[in-house]
């Protein structure tokens, strides 16, 4: 199991986008269409081989827009973590108890939406890709808007909440993995970390991890669309 996309919601697409691509040296690689159909505008943008990716509500009534009133705006919205069988996660999540509300299907790629009130702070996706190495949800040319002037890694995420052990046991009982001391996660490629919320917005997606390719950058700070990039 690795981790393979974040999304952050924005209540206008285009001034997040154009902040993050240009601070990030990142480029859009995909808008999908059919995210229409849920009322949704958005843009992809590739970090090495992992997705960064912003939503936007185009109408009233999305889920999004009341993600939005939720948390006061801008910020962290979705974790996305790849796996080999997503049949065998369904069995998995069925046994444990924690709900699907959604599956996604796309061009070689199925994705389980599990019921926020069972996991918290983000909503989290169980996706399969077939070639793994591939990923339906960015379109098929993906790979060729990678650009790494700046940054080329997503080595973790940060999650906030008022009680952050509790939000890590429900994190580990739907991905399938024990909690350390630290209240971290370890995935194949990145970790999922548990802190303290403490600006006033609650439980959320709060930061990311970014390897540099400026070594003197090392250990900056970005604060884009209501979420906060670290860099390492």
């Amino acid at each position: 199991m690795r981790l393979r996309q974040i999304a952050l919601v924005a209540r206008d697409l285009r001034p997040v986008e154009t902040a993050i691509c240009e601070t990030l040296g990142l480029e859009v690689c995909f808008r999908d269409p059919g995210l229409s159909h849920f009322g949704l505008r958005h843009g992809l943008y590739p970090i090495g081989d992992h997705l960064l990716e912003v939503v936007a509500p185009k109408q009233d009534g999305t889920t999004a827009e009341r993600f939005l009133d939720r948390r006061g705006g801008d910020g962290g919205y979705m974790v996305i973590v790849q796996v080999d069988d997503v049949e065998a996660e369904r069995e998995r999540l069925e046994t444990s108890g924690i709900r699907i509300v959604f599956t996604a299907e796309g061009s070689g790629v199925r994705g389980l939406h599990l019921h926020p009130k069972d996991v918290g702070g983000a909503i989290l996706s169980i996706d399969q890709a077939d070639p793994p190495e591939s990923w339906g949800w960015a379109g098929q040319d993906w790979p060729y808007h990678r650009r790494e002037s700046i940054v080329n890694d997503l080595v973790a995420v940060e999650i906030q909440a008022e009680n952050p052990d509790a939000m890590a046991q429900s994190w580990s009982l739907a991905l399938g993995k024990s909690v350390s001391s630290a209240r971290t996660i370890e995935l194949s490629d990145a970790a999922i970390r548990f802190v303290d919320a403490t600006d006033g917005r609650g439980d959320g997606l709060a930061a990311a991890d970014l390897v540099t390719t400026d070594r003197s950058r090392a250990g900056e700070t970005i604060e884009l669309g209501g979420f906060r990039f670290d860099l390492v």
